[in-house]
């Protein structure tokens, strides 16, 4: 899950580079932050798996001059996390080991993926992809035994440029400590993170910093009410902080000296589990909705290369299968049959003949120029090259008609460039693939003809009779003139003595048979063309176009790795199934 979860982040964060409407890209940057919450979350959990006896930590969170670096001094009764009156001091995450020491921290920079761990005084203004963890000394006795994290603001001007790192470190924290001002209790950037923290069930405390004597209660009243209308869970507690002078520090009452230690009891590792299924859940739909379209696109596109595959065989049928004048390819089981026919005042022409002539593909190889202008004078190769620059074009009218109609125009209009650009190859690679399909299916013309020759076998009278017409001679004269290249396949469909032949046997005792063979010749013609032609050749390569779409500007998630993801949303980390 976490590598897809990583996988989506970076298509939201490439796809919003390329945006420009306003109101999209925030939605797309409110999830991007969604999804570094979750991705941190879950990196939480393997921490907390791979720990025998993990550590607790600590996270102080707040707005801009709230005082979070002074609590944190406060809270570990030192001066280890530097403080400035300038908003925006504090830039990255800084951690303190309390009671611990920086080697019982393993796992943190896993944790932490591509930032870098450095040394307190390393931290630069000019990197925000970094944290630190610095020992704290005086192992107070007002936090547990763990880290406590002072992190930066959320609501600065500049805090979208380090607000991955505000993410991770709260992500990681067992426990919260919100700090607001008489000022800043009620900003809205406040109650978005409180939000967005409730889905990991952290408990939570509220300082409430800079008071002046008698001036909490109303603003304690006023937090109740925001919390109210922000979370569902119970309101914690608040510790008022007044400011001792001349020091300008705040102090930590004395009638709250066990509140963190007693907190720490109510965290809960085991159900880390459950709470990140719930968070992935919560936002599933939401996250995936672009991809979801995507999807919808791509089923809408192989719906309409399946109708143009459907037009393109109908057109096939009409107008060579079914056309009276067209269809050849019986005629070339004629000819065979006339050359498996013993003629008299042939038969020595044709048994020289039949040492060199036969249908199967690598005979017909053999034979160098003899045999391979058969594709090239077919009237069905013609037909079938010009039935699909036909569906091709009308494809293109079709996705230019979804670019205009559709939320995913762009996306149309780019399969529409790549048909356009990939067309001339698309359809001379069908050319190949339709005379590589011709040559092929001569064995099925063969074994048509074997049928007919063994048919007539069984009716002496009906073979006599036609061994006895001169239109039989003259019928595989023109046929054998036809397998060595004197003549093109329209001139024997069309030969009078081909006709007349045709009709002799349509007439006799084995018309009927003729009639079936024919038949089922042409239905496994269909077949053939069908899948050798417009499945595996056409259909094929237009179905692989989106995959070349830009992952610049569109989410390119297959269904198979959204159905991969979406079954591990139903499974324990175990691997058992939840019920």
């Amino acid at each position: 899950m976490l590598e897809f979860i990583q996988l989506l982040k970076q298509r939201y964060q490439a796809v919003l580079a390329q945006l420009g409407n306003e109101t999209v890209k925030a939605n797309y940057q409110q999830r991007i932050d969604q999804l570094i919450l979750a991705e941190a979350f879950i990196r939480k959990g393997q921490l907390i798996d791979a720990s025998p006896e993990p550590l607790l930590h600590v996270a102080v969170v707040g707005p801009t001059q709230a005082g979070k670096s002074s609590l944190a001094n406060v809270l570990l009764k030192s001066s280890v996390a530097g403080i400035s009156p300038l908003a925006g001091y504090t830039i990255h995450p800084q951690g303190f080991c309390n009671g611990v020491s920086i080697a019982d921290c393993n796992g943190l920079q896993r944790y932490f993926g591509r930032f870098q761990q450095l040394q307190q005084t390393q931290l630069s203004k000019d990197r925000y992809d970094c944290y630190s963890l610095t020992e704290n000394t005086t192992n107070s006795e007002l936090l547990p035994r763990g880290v406590l994290w002072d992190t930066p603001d959320f609501d600065s001007i500049d805090s979208a440029t380090y607000r991955e790192g505000v993410i991770r470190a709260v992500a990681l924290a067992d426990m919260v400590i919100l700090v607001v001002s008489k000022e800043k209790y009620a900003d809205q950037s406040v109650w978005d993170i409180m939000v967005a923290l409730e889905e990991l069930h952290q408990p939570t405390i509220i300082c409430l910093n800079k008071l002046v004597e008698g001036s909490e209660s109303v603003i304690i009243n006023s937090l109740k009410e925001k919390w109210r209308q922000a979370r569902t869970d119970e309101f914690p507690e608040v510790v008022s902080l007044y400011y001792q002078k001349p020091g300008g520090l705040p102090v930590w009452p004395e009638s709250k000296q066990q509140l963190l230690n007693q907190l720490a009891k109510k965290v809960r590792l085991e159900k880390h589990a459950r709470f990140e299924q719930e968070l992935l859940k919560r936002h599933w739909q939401t996250w995936l909705e672009p991809v979801f379209a995507e999807h919808q696109a791509l089923n809408d596109w192989h719906e309409l290369i399946d109708v143009m595959i459907k037009q393109a065989m109908d057109s096939y049928q009409r107008d060579y299968l079914n056309h009276p004048h067209h269809y050849e390819t019986f005629q070339l089981a004629i000819a065979e049959l006339l050359n498996l026919l013993e003629v008299p005042g042939l038969a020595r022409i044709l048994a020289g003949t039949r040492k060199v002539l036969t249908w199967p593909v690598r005979q017909v190889m053999k034979l160098g120029r003899k045999g391979l202008h058969i594709p090239d004078s077919s009237y069905e190769i013609a037909l079938l090259n010009q039935i699909a620059e036909h569906a091709l074009i009308q494809l293109a009218d079709r996705l230019l008609d979804k670019a205009d109609q559709n939320q995913q125009g762009q996306w149309w209009r780019q399969i529409n460039t790549m048909l356009r650009n990939q067309r001339q190859d698309v359809l001379q690679d069908f050319s190949q693939a339709a005379k590589k399909y011709h040559l092929s299916f001569q064995q099925d013309v063969e074994s048509a003809a074997h049928r007919l020759h063994y048919k007539l076998q069984e009716q002496p009278m009906v073979l006599n009779s036609l061994r006895a017409t001169r239109a039989t001679a003259d019928a595989t004269v023109i046929a054998i003139t036809f397998y060595m290249g004197g003549i093109g396949l329209h001139d024997l469909v069309i030969a009078p003595a081909m006709l007349t032949v045709t009709s002799l046997l349509a007439e006799s005792a084995v018309g009927g048979y003729m009639q079936k063979v024919e038949a089922e010749l042409k239905q496994k013609q269909f077949n053939a063309v069908k899948q050798a032609l417009f499945i595996e050749n056409l259909r094929k390569k237009l179905v692989q176009l989106p995959e070349q779409l830009s992952m610049a500007t569109h989410f390119n998630i297959s269904p198979d790795q959204l159905h991969a993801a979406e079954l591990q949303l139903t499974e324990k980390r175990n691997g058992l199934r939840l019920l």
